[in-house]
This record gives C-alpha cells, structure tokens and sequence, in this order.
C-alpha cells in the first residue's frame, strides 16, 4: 500500500542510533554525520519506488557528500515476510549498485518507530546540529522514475540545508511501500 510522508517538523532532533552495516561494520549516528548535516534514508529492496530511484540517489548522494552533508540508509522491514530485505539480500544489493553511504538493518524496527518512518523511500534531512530540514520526496518519480529533466528536489534541499542550515519552507511528501512491521 502506498503512503506519504508528513509535513516537515522543521528542528526536530534526529534520534541517535547504532546499526549493522552491510559492510561489516556497526554505526552510530554522531560518527556517520558529515560537516553540514545528514540525510537519513529509510529504503528497502524491494519496492518499486526505491527501485525507481537508486541511480539518481546515488548521484545525488555522491554530490551531497562533496558539499558536506553525509547519507546512511537503513532498512528496517519484516524480513520474515519480505525475504527480499533480509540483511543477505541487503549486502548484494548495496555491493551491486555501488552505494556510497552506508546500509543499515533495523531489524528491531526501533529506528523507523523513533523517526516516525512510514515508507520506502522515507527521507529525513538534518543541518550539522541535527535538527530536521527536510521530508521530502528525492524527486517527481513514483513506482517508475521520473523524466530525465526533473527537478533535483532532495539534493537542491540539502544543498540549501548545507549553504544556509535551513530547508525549504515548500516541500513534496515522499511516496512509496509502506515500512512492513512485524506482527505485534
């Protein structure tokens, strides 16, 4: 099912965490933050809206990194019912499409219930102290990706967020998969 992001709480402080990597490594939010900020990113494998955007997100990720605003990903689907995004299947994913930032797992789902994460893609974009900026979609795409031309609406973002701390006042919801939780 398909949902939409809420309306930016502009400052509102970015929980902390500590996840696996798939590159073997366990991270914690203050050691992954760049300079200006950081862009914390719920995705998944297998949705259609992640799918449709994985290329431009690691252009714009690439870039974002160059102005000082770090990205880290975290999945934090059932994989019980979604094997798809087990933490195997996570690793081949992020070693084949080349991500330049890290992937988390949550497999608890502790993170996505702290940040208020309700689909793939759910983008939280932070300035260097942390407080919310952005929750936005990265750009026009949905279940198939967006013209060539479209606007760069989550990298211009985070480039103002970088320049200025601040996002803009005007923002799209991001759309996709819903998180799939697990069974209470």
């Amino acid at each position: 099912m398909a949902e939409t992001t809420p309306i930016c709480d502009f400052g509102w402080k970015a929980p902390d965490f500590r996840l696996p990597a798939t590159d073997g490594r366990t991270y914690a939010l203050d050691e992954l933050k760049g300079p200006n900020g950081i862009l914390v990113m719920f995705i998944c494998n297998h949705c259609p809206y992640v799918q449709a955007i994985l290329d431009r997100l690691v252009r714009d990720t690439k870039e974002l990194a160059a102005l000082g605003i770090a990205s880290v990903a975290i999945s934090s689907n059932d994989a019980t019912t979604y094997p798809e995004d087990s933490f195997p299947r996570m690793k081949e994913t992020a070693a084949a499409r080349g991500f330049p930032f890290p992937y988390l797992y949550d497999e608890s789902q502790d993170v996505a219930r702290r940040y208020g994460a309700v689909c793939t893609p759910d983008f939280f974009g932070f300035n260097r102290d942390l407080g919310l900026q952005y929750r936005g979609r990265l750009d026009e795409s949905g279940r198939d990706p967006g013209p060539a031309g479209a606007p760069r609406e989550l990298f211009e973002a985070m480039r103002m967020v970088a320049e200025t701390g601040r996002g803009p006042e005007k923002q799209v919801p991001s759309m996709g998969c819903s998180i799939k939780w697990k069974d209470a």
